[in-house]
């Protein structure tokens, strides 16, 4: 089981590094023009804060990534 893991682990940093390149960084005062979302990363499984990316498509047509702060979703 902990092999399959390992290819998604790094097919899901491969995308992160390549999101990352032309992200903006997202900031809780800006207001986003969503219209439809492309794609985002899973949140990975640690117990800390991490910086995932979502592409999104706003409402004149044009792509955005956005890098954002999550938290790990393996805190028990």
């Amino acid at each position: 089981m902990k092999f399959l893991a390992l290819p998604a682990l790094l097919l899901c940093s491969v995308t992160a590094m390549a999101s990352g390149q032309n992200a903006e960084t997202y900031d809780y005062s800006q207001h986003l023009d969503i219209a439809k979302v492309i794609e985002f990363e899973a949140v990975p499984d640690v117990c800390e804060l991490v910086t995932t990316h979502m592409t999104y498509e706003d409402h004149q047509g044009q792509r955005h990534v956005l890098a954002y702060q999550v938290m790990g979703k393996n805190c028990y």
